[in-house]
């Protein structure tokens, strides 16, 4: 018997089911754009003004939607926290202060958790945004500005979990955030320093003197010294280079191990010959208070793999190549 006809009349079976269900939330997300009207503004203007936090607040799985908000929110510009509406009514409300602005999610507006404590948001005397799937319902009524993020469906058959629900209002979420975001002027810099951990932080926060090699680790020799002594110096220090200074420190220029192939193609006497006379002296520099990533772009467009770092007198101070960058992850 071919069990491969069953198993593949399955696979479409399941292949056509999740379809069905990105559909759905596709649809439930694209109708969205018709609620981004002057209520949308509104409670965009309430969280810029906001001296506080913004406190988003939504039980059960609008409370898991919840906290990814906030997180958004703080992560780009507008500091933010979720609390918990059932916590709220036996101590957290002491959270929330008269400066806050309060961002609630509910799908059907009648969640009694959040009903509890609109009382008390009211006597704060700070503004309630609402997002709910139902413009009559007591939480929409009792909001300062409420957001429409109904459905027409879950993507759930039984039409019960909250799937395109908490999809939609998760994107309403974003929109809010990331509103702010332009409306704030909110750089990437700004975004870096709120995620030192991430790899958009140490490429846009990390500077060459964070990364260079500096003091004996530097590859130097002066402009007397020997091809022999250059390759002795780049062996030594491992950089594929070695920079050629003066007597007093000034940057002559580099020698690569490019420039090394070149030569011995040429039958030179590494002994007798002197290595600035084969040195590249218009050699690419940056100076310690560049950003990694500037030093990744010049070598990039230099298409070098080594740099040398120098003062504002030209000075040697430092070093490094690609294989630093690779290691602090700026690459």
């Amino acid at each position: 018997m071919n069990s491969s006809k069953p198993q593949a009349e399955e696979t479409e079976k399941l292949r056509a089911l999740g379809l069905a269900v990105i559909k759905n939330e596709a649809a439930a997300v694209l109708d969205l754009g018709e609620r981004i009207t002057e209520d949308f503004a509104r409670a965009c203007r309430f969280m810029l003004a906001c001296k506080g936090r913004i406190v988003v607040t939504g039980m059960g799985k609008s409370g898991h939607i919840c906290g990814k908000i906030a997180a958004t929110l703080a992560s780009t510009g507008s500091p933010a926290f979720f609390v918990h509406p059932g916590e709220a009514s036996h101590g957290d409300l002491g959270m929330i202060t008269d400066k806050d602005v309060v961002l609630a999610l509910s799908n059907s507006g009648e969640t009694r958790e959040l009903l509890t404590i609109i009382p008390i948001i009211k006597r704060l005397g700070i503004p309630l945004i609402a997002l709910t799937g139902d413009s009559d319902s007591n939480l929409a009524r009792e909001s300062d500005v409420h957001i429409d993020v109904g459905v027409k469906q879950e993507a759930c058959p039984l039409n019960l979990a909250p799937t395109s629900s908490t999809t939609a209002a998760l994107a309403m979420g974003d929109a809010l955030a990331i509103a702010l975001l332009q409306s704030r002027g909110f750089t990437e810099q700004d975004f870096a320093r709120s995620h030192p951990g991430g790899s958009l932080g140490r490429r846009l926060l990390l500077h060459i003197s964070d990364i260079m090699h500096s003091g004996a680790e530097v590859p130097a020799v002066t402009v007397e010294a020997h091809l022999k002594d250059a390759l002795v110096e780049m062996t030594k220090k491992g950089l594929g280079m070695t920079a050629i200074v003066d007597h007093d420190g000034f940057l002559a220029g580099i020698y690569t191990d490019g420039d090394l192939r070149r030569t011995l193609d040429q039958d030179i006497d590494l002994n007798r010959s002197l290595v600035s006379d084969f040195m590249t002296t218009d050699c690419k520099t940056a100076t310690p208070n560049l950003l990694a990533a500037e030093a990744l772009q010049i070598m990039q467009q230099n298409k070098i793999n080594a740099l040398l770092i120098v003062n504002h007198e030209r000075r040697l101070i430092g070093a490094l190549n690609m294989h630093d960058l690779l290691r602090a992850g700026v690459v």
